[in-house]
């Protein structure tokens, strides 16, 4: 059943909720986000949905009743929706720290207990939607904007299953366009390859391999001698040639956030730089599966940090 704090609300509801749409948290490709209280009291992330959601209202409430029944720790809360002519709009749970992207990048940054815990999380978010859930749901969109951080810096993974509204060319057809976020997208979209749950995967390898770095790696060019590179590019070939060098677990001092000052675990960083190569690997079967990914991390859990 579905929750009964799941329901419909009216568009007069939610723009009086946003106090007419005034405080935008987010956007990104699917619409923009806004800060919401609801008249129980609940704080609340409200979501127009932009773009060509060009199902019918029958069709997006079958959709969204079923993206309504997920429920994981490490999933964002769908409260309600919704529906109109005109208006689409999702009301998910309002979380505290909002996205990962201003922990990682930005001078407020996370420790790395907190990183590592991240990326445990996020790869059980992931796993659930791949492995366990009623409906099999792939992302399509993994990257550091669409992880959610709770008051506690838990990951919760927002946006799951809005490919599924707007991608969908009909029953059992693949994704009739591009979707997602450039430098996290799996090279098979480019290729025209059918979308499997490993693109999912991809992205959430350049995440983990950001995070340890503590910068972009998707969306800058390094120049070399010969060629550019792009930074994810240039970071995984290095990393392989310093492991490759030996000399134990020194290497890895270079290569994660000097910003830590050497507040790590180096098993669990070595853990984690190996997983995020396998994870962005061109060929996807090379790609392990996120449970796999989840035991993986599972076993340097509890590493303590230097």
């Amino acid at each position: 059943m579905i929750s009964s704090q799941f329901r419909r609300y009216s568009y007069s509801e939610l723009k009086k909720a946003t106090n007419n749409f005034k405080e935008e948290l987010g956007r990104g490709g699917s619409g923009a986000v806004y800060k919401g209280v609801l008249s129980d009291g609940r704080l609340v992330a409200v979501k127009r949905l932009g773009g060509d959601i060009f199902q019918s209202q029958d069709e997006y409430f079958a959709e969204i009743s079923t993206l309504g029944k997920i429920n994981h720790m490490n999933l964002v809360r769908i409260w309600g929706f919704c529906s109109g002519k005109r208006h689409r709009l999702l009301v998910y749970e309002y979380l505290d720290n909002l996205s990962l992207d201003r922990h990682i990048f930005g001078s407020n940054f996370l420790s790395w207990k907190q990183r590592y815990a991240v990326a445990l999380g996020t790869a059980k978010g992931l796993a659930y939607l791949h492995h366990e859930c009623l409906e099999w749901v792939i992302h399509c969109d993994v990257k550091p904007e669409n992880i959610l951080l709770d008051s506690e810096f838990q990951p919760k993974i927002a946006d799951f299953g809005l490919a599924k509204l707007s991608q969908r060319g009909g029953p059992g057809s693949e994704f009739t366009r591009i979707r997602g976020t450039k430098g996290y997208m799996a090279p098979e979209w480019a290729l025209n390859h059918p979308i499997t749950a490993k693109v999912d995967v991809y992205g959430y390898g350049v995440v983990i391999l950001e995070m340890v770095r503590g910068i972009r790696l998707c969306n800058w060019v390094v120049e070399g001698d010969d060629k550019n590179e792009s930074a994810l590019t240039d970071f995984v070939r290095n990393a392989k040639e310093k492991m490759k060098s030996g000399g134990g677990l020194d290497w890895v001092e270079s290569v994660v956030d000097l910003r830590l000052g050497g507040r790590f675990s180096r098993n669990q960083a070595v853990r984690l730089i190996e997983t995020g190569i396998s994870c962005v690997d061109e060929n996807r079967n090379k790609r392990p599966t996120m449970g796999s990914v989840v035991q993986t991390l599972l076993e340097c859990e509890d590493e303590a940090e230097i």
